[in-house]
């Protein structure tokens, strides 16, 4: 029988402002350095001397380590304690930073920042497991989670801000340092106010099988998306990474169904409707807006001519449309369910893809990129606050943690992979930026990019289908009932 060693109506604790800031905080800067250095690509290019086709692997060395280890971070916290878990991934998280803002070579960088990942991945899970153990009143855990996931949507929102004064002021470096003092602060904050506690079943092995299998099969998958533009798609090397993929990923889903006896993912957890949809809407906005990040970014500074400080605030559009639309729409999920809002949120994110691959060498900012950002950045934020109640409305208590799990996965999955795909064909439609005059050559990029952004739309119509196999019950009335009989049979 599976117990919980520290029951949340006795001992949670008291302090509950300072576990919810503590929380939100180290989900802030998990998400937050997944996309702060975007803005600071060219800088890093320039120092460690960086092929521009290997930039994006700076951001993909920390997601896809990230997302493949991210169910295990979870499965850690449940076994060896949340609060343990917690100081544990800061602490990993904390001395990788360090040493990426010490980096003295592309290979230094990039090996630091899968190691950032890979303590974002156990610290991520343990801060929403410490928010559920916490807050036991419905009302109050509706709240907390709200302002987790407002959090979560806003810091990969403002990460382009913030890297971009950073970058303009100091040195892209200091975008990593600075974590060295915030990852103390946040540890001794951990130590004073979040109390210990685990589920104890019995058996403490973890999967760590399937989690290596899927973060080894997505790195070779996205490696070889990305090495195919420049080696060809019939190349061994390219079939060779593609053959190690696609075998370990079907490896990973053996695992989960046959081999291990406490799997990451149970897969009888994708025969529910709502969960199955709520991962693609998940995968599929996710893959439209990190791969725009990263060539808006690139289309800023490389063909329009910002500065770091500049392209920082040229993201504010999206950041507060993202920011403004999560807050705003919270407030009617609940009464309008979680579909319409995915939809329109979807709907929306496709449209202003479309207005954004119009952007040409010439472009203004008011008139051809404030539009399209805007509408980009509302449409995203009406999918933050509706998806995570889709994805959980219809599961019972004891697989929320799972749920949630699942989605952060699908997030960092859609990320990775989108980011290869629309970083590939960005650079097949820019060959000729290498030579002839350089008007020339920055049409040639904003052309790549303006197909990329188009490409990019897609991702979120096809989100679209699966948002409207979402169920039309509202989750306030799906929730009170299992938590009703919940109660009851308690």
């Amino acid at each position: 029988m599976t117990t919980d060693t520290a029951a949340p109506a006795k001992g949670a604790p008291r302090r509950l402002g300072l576990v919810l800031a503590t929380c939100c905080a180290g989900q802030f800067l998990v998400v937050l350095d997944a996309s702060v250095m975007n803005v600071a690509l060219p800088s890093i290019r320039n120092a460690l001397h960086f092929q521009t086709d290997s930039l994006q692997w700076i951001i993909n060395a920390y997601t896809i380590v990230f997302a493949g280890f991210l169910l295990l971070g979870g499965r850690l916290a449940d076994l060896y304690g949340r609060r343990r878990v917690f100081l544990g991934g800061i602490a990993v998280f904390t001395l990788a930073s360090l040493a990426g803002g010490l980096a003295w070579n592309p290979a230094s960088l990039l090996v630091a920042r899968g190691v950032q990942g890979l303590g974002a991945a156990i610290m991520a899970p343990a801060t929403l497991t410490v928010l559920g153990t916490t807050f036991t009143d419905r009302d109050q855990r509706a709240k907390a989670f709200g302002m987790w996931g407002a959090v979560a949507a806003g810091g990969g929102a403002v990460g382009a801000l913030i890297g971009g004064v950073i970058t303009e002021w100091l040195s892209w470096r200091w975008i990593l340092l600075v974590n060295v003092p915030v990852g103390a602060v946040l540890a001794a904050a951990v130590m004073y106010a979040v109390t210990e506690s685990r589920k104890d079943d019995g058996d403490r092995e973890a999967d760590v099988r399937g989690s290596v299998a899927i973060t080894v099969g997505l790195i070779s998958l996205v490696y070889a998306i990305v090495r195919s533009e420049r080696e060809g798609w019939g190349s061994p090397q390219i079939l060779g990474f593609l053959a190690v993929g696609v075998v370990l990923l079907a490896l990973f889903v053996l695992n989960e169904a046959k081999m291990d006896r406490h799997p990451l993912v149970p897969l009888s957890i994708f025969r529910n409707r709502s969960v199955t949809a709520a991962n693609l809407v998940a995968f599929t906005s996710t893959a439209a807006l990190w791969g725009t990040f990263f060539l808006f970014t690139l289309l800023l500074q490389l063909v329009l001519g910002y500065s770091p400080l500049e392209t920082g605030f040229a993201y504010l559009p999206l950041s507060l449309g993202i920011l403004v639309a999560a807050r705003g729409i919270a407030s009617l999920v609940p009464k309008l369910g979680p579909r319409p809002l995915l939809v329109t949120g979807l709907l929306l994110s496709a449209a202003g893809l479309a207005w954004l691959s119009r952007a040409s060498a010439g472009a203004d900012f008011l008139t051809d990129l404030f539009g399209p950002t805007l509408v980009l950045g509302v449409g995203q934020g009406i999918i933050s606050a509706s998806m995570t109640v889709a994805g959980t409305a219809e599961v019972g208590y004891r697989e929320q943690g799972l749920v949630s799990g699942l989605l952060n996965t699908s997030r960092q999955v859609g990320g990775a992979l989108g980011l290869g795909i629309l970083s590939l064909i960005a650079a097949a439609h820019t060959s000729g930026a290498g030579g002839g005059a350089q008007q020339a050559s920055r049409e040639a990029l904003a052309d790549g990019f303006g197909r990329a952004f188009l490409v990019s739309a897609l991702f979120p119509l096809v989100g679209v289908l699966a948002a409207l196999a979402v169920p039309r019950v509202r989750p306030e009335e799906k929730q009170d009932g299992k938590q009703d009989g919940q109660r009851a049979a308690g």
